[in-house]
């Protein structure tokens, strides 16, 4: 029998790698929704210990955490300790923090994982894709000559070569490190 006769619907040339680890995060898994009651993870997370936190670098008023849902090795969040959701909203001094650490990040990037390009951004609002909506943080997403090779092309997929905790202790270390 065929797909079209079984009324499955038409044969398409995708292969299908299936993650369903992923639903519980599209479901609300570590984000508040409205239809959950999950605390804030960028509120909760400087509360907890660096290491266990995945925390790189505390600042005054903003610190830098690894992404548990990454795009790319070395994926990085920089976000403002104080609950805000748009860049409006910030003091100067956050600015002004949100891009020191972001600058700095980068040149550990560079230096520990040899990064040669990065995507930063800040999606804001739940419209533009921000899973966290409610408070901000800009994405550091370290990139490399053929990183978009068939796994995220044909795949969908993205291998990580590391885990995020020795990633976290890796740019930790390197941190407060002369660059």
């Amino acid at each position: 029998m065929t797909f079209s006769e079984g009324g499955a619907g038409l044969p398409d040339a995708w292969q299908r790698l299936w993650a369903p680890h992923r639903m519980e995060y599209l479901k609300g898994e570590n984000r508040p929704l409205k239809d959950n009651d999950v605390e804030c993870p960028f509120c909760r997370i400087p509360q907890l210990d660096d290491e266990s936190a995945l925390i790189v670098a505390r600042g005054k008023t903003a610190y830098v955490v690894m992404n548990l849902y990454p795009y790319n090795a070395g994926h990085l969040l920089v976000c403002a300790f104080r609950h805000v959701a748009d860049l409006t909203d910030l003091t100067p001094e956050e600015r002004n923090e949100i891009s020191d650490l972001t600058a700095h990040a980068m040149k550990v990037l560079r230096t520990v994982s040899h990064a040669s390009g990065f995507n930063i951004g800040m999606n804001q609002g739940a419209v533009s894709g921000a899973g966290v909506a409610d408070h901000i943080h800009q994405h550091i997403v370290p990139r490399w000559a053929g990183d978009a090779n068939f796994m995220p092309i044909i795949g969908q997929t993205k291998v990580l070569p590391q885990l995020l905790s020795q990633t976290r202790n890796d740019l930790a270390q390197g941190w407060n490190t002369d660059i």
